[in-house]
């Protein structure tokens, strides 16, 4: 059901009944270490390029969540995924091992819930009983297409945020036990006319804080109605400028329950400048620490809005602004859905 202009109720309230996180090295240092399912030593995860480590990330994140579900890729109906790579080609790769039918989307590092709330869409209207969802990133992948490769050393400002190395997954499903999906609020391109690929963070703000409002207006709600509210990758200056832009509409979020997942996945200390980005940022923190937390009964209701750059390196090349999105899904649970 649609309700007001941008947001979809999910009457059957999809459940998530298995998740899986996969990380990298830099992520098994980090401050969610213990939220991950499995967590590599090295970047080249004992492949002969990082692009093909990165398939193998969301190859292992979706093979963890069917294992934790209990049930094998035959019973999967779709795949839904996506990354930053040319053409996606991880997740393409890694949909041909699992075999099932695929959707491949790209919003950037908003493909998370642009994942999961198309999953929730099917599974609600009986499309299918089974969809798993996953975006990721691998570190040196992504800074070789869109920055510079790491060998080259290149100095990066303050604004710049690191790529994390890593996948989530989730398997949502028609029945069985897990935290609902209950709504989903579905962005629009907001392009504010800035042009630096090393401040995606200031970039993506607006875009999150014009589906931050148009969810909480078309659901009639206000932001305490929320445990928390968590934004993809904005990082420090993002989050800065996004909560910024809240109360200069009228929105005074608690600084403590509005958080951003590019602040969460790293420790203080880490080299990481304004924050994590990529794809796999908001998948491996949603899909694991933040449903843990879900679990352990901390939270029982959250809105995550995964922001998205939709810049491509042609487009920077050619001096294109940087046009960005945002995508939310609001998600419940109170220990004994079924």
């Amino acid at each position: 059901m649609m309700k007001g202009h941008r947001t979809w109720i999910f009457e059957n309230k999809p459940a998530i009944v298995a998740a899986a996180a996969v990380g990298g090295p830099f992520e098994a240092n980090g401050r969610i270490a213990d939220d991950f399912d499995l967590l590599h030593e090295d970047l080249w995860i004992g492949e002969e390029s990082y692009e093909k480590a990165h398939k193998v990330l969301l190859e292992e994140a979706f093979f963890k969540a069917m294992e934790k579900g209990n049930i094998t890729k035959e019973h999967i109906q779709f795949i839904i995924a996506g990354d930053l790579i040319n053409q996606m080609t991880p997740s393409n790769f890694a949909a041909k091992t699992i075999g099932a039918p695929y959707i491949g989307v790209f919003g950037a590092c908003s493909t998370s819930m642009e994942g999961l709330a198309l999953g929730a869409f099917i599974v609600n209207h009986g499309g299918a009983q089974y969809v798993l969802t996953g975006a990721s990133s691998h570190n040196t992948a992504v800074e070789k297409q869109f920055r510079y490769p790491t060998e080259y050393g290149g100095q990066k400002p303050p604004t710049a945020q690191w790529t994390v190395t890593g996948a989530g997954a989730a398997l949502i499903s028609s029945s069985g036990a897990g935290p609902r999906i209950v709504a989903a609020t579905m962005g629009r391109v907001v392009d504010m006319g800035l042009t630096d690929p090393f401040n995606m963070g200031g970039a993506m703000a607006p875009a999150a804080v014009d589906t931050i409002e148009a969810h909480l207006r078309d659901m009639q709600m206000d932001s305490s109605d929320y445990d928390l509210i968590v934004t993809g990758d904005l990082g420090k200056i993002g989050r800065q400028v996004s909560l910024d832009l809240l109360r200069e509409h009228g929105l005074n979020l608690d600084e403590e329950k509005y958080q951003d997942c590019g602040l969460l996945i790293y420790r203080e200390g880490q080299p990481v400048l304004s924050g994590a980005s990529g794809a796999g940022c908001s998948a491996a923190v949603v899909y694991g620490h933040l449903l843990n937390r879900m679990k352990r009964g901390e939270l029982k209701r959250i809105l995550v809005v995964a922001t998205g750059a939709l810049l491509s390196p042609l487009s920077f090349q050619q001096g294109e602004t940087i046009p960005c999105i945002a995508h939310a899904v609001a998600i419940e649970y109170g220990g004994d859905e079924e």
